[in-house]
Formats: C-alpha cells, sequence, structure tokens
C-alpha cells in the first residue's frame, strides 16, 4: 500500500530535477498529498496524488498523511495565531485542504492556525458551475508551473477549479486537451467551454469572452475570445487544436 504525506506548507515547488536552478514544473498547495519514491539529505523524489505528477521536492519536514475535512474557496484565507483575527501568521490558497480538530464561533482549528469559518466548504461540496469562482483569479500574476493567488499558469487555473469541485484534471494543458473527450466547434461555443492551443488553455466565461493566465500579459486576463484566436496566431503562429467541454 502507497505511503502518503501531506504538504503542510502555503505552497512547495515541485522542480524538473533536483536542485532550485531547475525549473518549476508545478506546486503543491496546502494540503496536497504525495508519495515518496527516493530520498537524499536535500531532496525527494516524489508523485503528487491528485494528479500523478513526478518531479523533486526540497526535503522538508511534511505531515504525516492527513484527511481533510475542508477546502479553501477564497483567493486567499488568513491564518490567526488565535480565534480572532489580530494575530496573522500565515495565508494558503484557493483549493487548499486543511483538516479541522477545533471549532470556537466563526473560527475553526487545523494544524497551523484558525481560519475563518466563512473562507472554506466542506470536502466533498460542490459547485453546480464549477468555474463559478474563476474571476477572483483575475490579475493574478502569470507564473508558469504557478498555483496559487501568489502566480498561477494558465492549466492550473482549468486543473484548481475542477480538482476543487472534486474532478480529476491532467495538470498540463497537452494532457487535459487529450483528456476531455467532448469535443465542440469553436462556432458553437458557451460558457464553461475550454479552449486549447498547443501549450495554451483558456476558459470560455460567455459565448464572446474567455478568461486565461496570459503568458504575454504577465497575469490573468479576461479578453475576447475572436481577439485572443487572432492575437495567438499572428504572436505565437498557433491555433485551436481543440475545444473542449466537460
Amino acid at each position: 500500500m502507497t505511503k502518503y504525506f501531506t504538504n503542510n506548507f502555503t505552497l512547495t515547488n515541485l522542480y524538473k530535477k533536483p536542485s532550485i536552478k531547475s525549473e518549476i514544473v508545478t506546486q503543491m498547495i496546502y494540503g496536497d498529498a504525495f508519495s515518496i519514491s527516493k530520498r537524499s539529505k536535500k531532496w525527494l523524489k516524489i508523485q503528487i496524488k491528485e494528479d500523478g505528477y513526478y518531479g523533486f521536492v526540497k526535503n522538508r519536514k511534511f505531515s504525516k498523511f492527513c484527511r481533510p475535512t475542508h477546502k479553501v474557496n477564497i483567493l486567499r484565507s488568513k491564518i490567526f495565531k488565535l480565534p480572532n483575527k489580530r494575530i496573522k501568521i500565515n495565508e494558503i490558497s484557493f483549493g487548499s485542504k486543511i483538516k479541522v480538530i477545533e471549532a470556537k464561533k466563526n473560527f475553526l482549528k487545523f494544524s497551523n492556525g484558525w481560519i475563518s469559518k466563512n473562507d472554506v466548504k466542506p470536502i466533498f461540496f460542490k459547485e453546480k458551475n464549477p468555474f463559478r469562482k474563476i474571476s477572483i483569479f483575475k490579475n493574478t500574476k502569470y507564473k508558469w508551473g504557478g498555483k496559487s493567488f501568489k502566480g498561477i499558469d494558465c492549466s492550473a487555473l482549468i486543473q484548481i477549479f475542477l480538482n476543487f469541485n472534486n474532478k480529476f484534471c491532467p495538470r498540463d494543458a497537452k494532457d487535459q486537451v487529450k483528456f476531455f473527450k467532448k469535443n465542440v466547434k469553436l462556432n458553437k461555443i458557451k460558457t464553461n467551454d475550454i479552449i486549447y492551443w498547443k501549450g495554451h488553455v483558456a476558459l470560455a466565461i460567455s459565448k464572446k469572452k474567455l478568461i486565461h493566465a496570459y503568458g504575454p500579459l504577465k497575469k490573468t486576463v479576461v479578453m475576447g475570445i475572436d481577439q485572443t484566436i487572432k492575437r495567438i496566431e499572428k504572436t505565437a503562429k498557433l491555433k485551436v487544436i481543440g475545444v473542449k467541454r466537460i
């Protein structure tokens, strides 16, 4: 039986190779689980439970596997030392998972501190529209490999909202476009359809607009669908390779 651990840090970078000079391929947010296949003094080779992604993380004091009870449903949730808002000790990002061990007034306690009840939902909660809150990431900095309010990339923006709603989603755009089977024609596009280019992805938020974490603009932006398609074709010489419906 696979032994899992829980990421008990706000963010943990997953590197392609065991070096901080290596490419950051993704991140684990608070509460993500992982298994370890190789250890050294400074590095661990791991596989993330949620999406099967492999890579290297710094060898830190990670928690034993902890089955979560709640998940963060706002962009960034403040963690407090006590069940009041006087001393902030940290923040965790949307989709982070916690195990509540005590409740007091409007606060919940977990291993790292106290969090506002209003910032979380029970772990099995699902939105009818999985992408209902995607605009909370508008203007968040673009970061290759990023998965949080500190920085996010295009495929993570899709993945974290499906993960939040207890749906599996591959990490990378190239794998997502193969995983989602229902194809849609561009002229039939509607809200929540996912548009793919080679190495890029965006979500339709209406028949005419989309949202994406867009490298050239260095942030998550809302743009016209036609405008984006023309811009990417002109600047990156890439055409749409698929439109998928969940």
